[in-house]
């Protein structure tokens, strides 16, 4: 996550409707719209959407014909590393230093649906890389989950360097596909979970996964 994060309280409010007299209502909530959330990802609807969203995925590729040197990219964060435990703990909030030390553990679980297709590209000889807007400090907790999780074979690992802080994530992840694909990388498949993890150039399909926590630009 990072600079660009914006965070559930602001994401998923609801903005107010005005009603023609000099105040508004709210249309719903907070404290519901939390509790919404949390059904959500606990009742097994999360994992039901996922994997609706990789069987499609998977589906696209059956009579795909893969290139030399194919290669697909994957985001990291609520792409094949769920967060959910630490961000319901804090409330659906963000907080920098927390966010830090639940990133060092190296404890966020494997989401299963992505699992499944990063498995299959494997058995397919594509070349897995990861991209993710973690910082270069975090790589080797980053490394290590994503081992311990079963991702245990991928080509290249990105972190963001720190003369790259304050670049947009849509920026920072195209730029470094493009660099990826002069190397001759040919990117067929770019899966996140945001719409600024497949902005831009080489990216293949384009494959989105949920995440109704937070938003990043």
């Amino acid at each position: 996550m990072g600079k660009n994060h914006i965070s559930l309280l602001t994401f998923m409010l609801i903005i107010f409707l005005f009603n023609g007299n000099t105040y508004s209502q709210p249309a719903i909530n907070l404290g519901e719209l939390k509790q919404q959330i949390i059904r959500y990802y606990e009742n097994g609807d999360y994992s039901k959407d996922a994997e609706a969203v990789i069987n499609k995925a998977e589906d696209s590729l059956k009579d795909f014909t893969f290139p030399v040197n194919a290669a697909a990219v994957f985001d990291i964060d609520e792409t094949v590393l769920l967060n959910y435990p630490h961000i319901k703990k804090v409330d659906f909030g963000y907080i920098p230093e927390l966010w830090d030390q639940w990133v060092a553990l190296g404890d966020a679980p494997a989401i299963e649906p992505v699992k499944k297709l990063y498995d299959l590209l494997v058995g397919k000889n594509v070349k897995i890389i990861f991209i993710t807007g973690r910082k270069d400090f975090q790589y080797e907790p980053t490394f290590r989950n994503l081992k311990e999780e079963g991702f245990t074979v991928f080509d290249t690992l990105i972190t963001r360097r720190s003369d790259q802080p304050y670049l947009p994530a849509s920026q920072f992840k195209e730029n470094e596909r493009a660099a990826l694909a002069a190397k001759g990388y040919n990117i067929i498949m770019c899966v996140g979970d945001q719409y600024s993890d497949m902005a831009g150039d080489h990216t293949g399909f384009r494959i989105k996964v949920p995440n109704y926590l937070y938003r990043i630009d």
